[in-house]
């Protein structure tokens, strides 16, 4: 069968994904990513103002999986196109074409509740596609836990591995399911024999509080058990703000307003939906029992909070630097282009010219869609820096606390930064 899979890079398409590979079925992963491998498309479901858009990636497509999403609008993502507009001209296309088995993931609790725009798209997502002449099943999963990482899960991950558990004040009761058992579902609705028409919950078998998932994270890490550390509201409310800031940097961040009114509902359901189907939800204690944590869990665990300092501390780090050239160190950086030779109008327009690459530098790293770029412009500054100063004055390698030794650190944090730029 040859099926589509929108969102294919995501935790739950990219498994979804290699499952139906493994099966021998004919996968087109669709994303916006455009180096996903062979055979994938490149789609961007904000520009799908039309069913027309998605009729050239259709062709020859027997079934759709629908895994695309978004936790909150900010620049590039649009709530409101990936979760309704944009999908519901998708499946008008496969209305068109005569695509019968759409299955469309949704959101636990959305039938109950609506707290956000999330929320409220996604349902609106589910009642465009229940109008259409299809053989569609709709999925509404609980959060989703996997041996790879994204999103809520990675946080988890990240806050095991502190000392100590920080909880969010009014956290609701999570029903974790396994992405495997996600993964099996959809293989079970792809079967043309399958019902149709279904909407189905997908939970796992126990209910957590957010803490109680993070402790088991931390105790299959292998790490002896930290208490919790209950968060005051405004404390809480600072992080949500400041996660809404960086994704109008283009930084996806799982904690964010969006998060904060969801998350007080819970994503908890009901499990009898899978046991109908004859799926038997494994536990996330079984799940941890038979994939032991390596040490590539543990080092992710344990650099998540860290990465998004490594970038605060370089970008801060070029904007001071642009600042303080053009101030404080004004005399110091003219002082030593004098001792190098190069003075008056050429020693200024030099200075000038360094602070305002620096101070791009920062801004380009700060900026998700051209950080890598700002990281590798860093890092050729840098020994185009080490490289001038050594031959105007070579007497700074001699001083400990002079640029030259400076310089070497920081480069070293660059190559960091880009080891862990990609979040996929």
């Amino acid at each position: 069968m040859k099926i589509a899979v929108v969102g294919g890079t995501g935790l739950i398409g990219s498994a979804i994904v290699a499952h139906l590979f493994s099966r021998g079925h004919s996968v087109v992963s669709m994303s916006r990513s455009d180096h996903s491998g062979p055979g994938a498309h490149r789609v961007d479901i904000s520009e799908a103002k039309s069913p027309a858009y998605w009729l050239p990636h259709l062709d020859g497509i027997e079934a759709v999986v629908n895994c695309a999403g978004v936790l909150q609008d900010s620049p590039g993502d649009s709530t409101s196109m990936v979760h309704h507009h944009g999908i519901a001209n998708l499946f008008a296309a496969c209305e068109q074409l005569q695509i019968r088995r759409v299955i469309h993931f949704s959101a636990i609790g959305v039938d109950r509740e609506t707290p956000s725009d999330f929320s409220r798209s996604k349902l609106a997502g589910d009642k465009a596609l229940m109008e259409r002449d299809l053989d569609w099943v709709i999925l509404r999963p609980s959060v989703v836990i996997g041996r790879a990482a994204y999103g809520a899960s990675a946080l988890m991950r990240g806050l095991a591995a502190l000392p100590a558990i920080p909880v969010m004040p009014n956290t609701g009761q999570l029903q974790i399911v396994l992405l495997e058992d996600v993964v099996r579902t959809v293989e079970h609705f792809l079967d043309p024999a399958a019902p149709a028409r279904q909407i189905i919950e997908l939970v796992g078998s126990h209910r957590y509080s957010f803490g109680a998932v993070v402790a088991l994270f931390r105790r299959w890490c292998r790490w002896p058990p930290a208490r919790e550390l209950h968060l005051p509201r405004f404390a809480s409310s600072l992080m949500y703000k400041f996660g809404d800031m960086v994704s109008y940097l283009g930084w996806r961040p799982p904690v964010r307003s969006t998060a904060e009114r969801e998350i007080g509902r819970g994503a908890v359901g009901n499990l009898e939906d899978m046991q109908r189907l004859g799926l038997h939800p494994k536990s996330l204690p079984e799940f941890f029992a038979s994939e032991p944590a390596s040490v590539q869990e543990r080092w992710f665990a344990g650099m998540y909070l860290v990465k998004p300092a490594i970038f605060v501390v370089l970008s801060l780090f070029w904007l001071s630097t642009a600042f303080v050239s053009l101030g404080p160190g004004w005399g110091y950086g003219m002082g030593l282009m004098g001792e190098g030779g190069v003075e008056g109008t050429a020693a200024t327009l030099t200075i000038i010219a360094g602070a305002l690459a620096d101070l791009v530098i920062g801004l380009a790293i700060a900026y998700r869609p051209t950080s890598r770029y700002g990281l590798y412009a860093a890092i050729a500054i840098s020994f185009a820096y080490a490289i001038i100063g050594t031959i105007l004055v070579p007497r700074l390698w001699a001083d400990p606390l002079g640029p030259m030794l400076k310089i070497w650190p920081i480069i070293v944090l660059h190559f960091a930064a880009l080891a862990v730029l990609e979040d996929r």
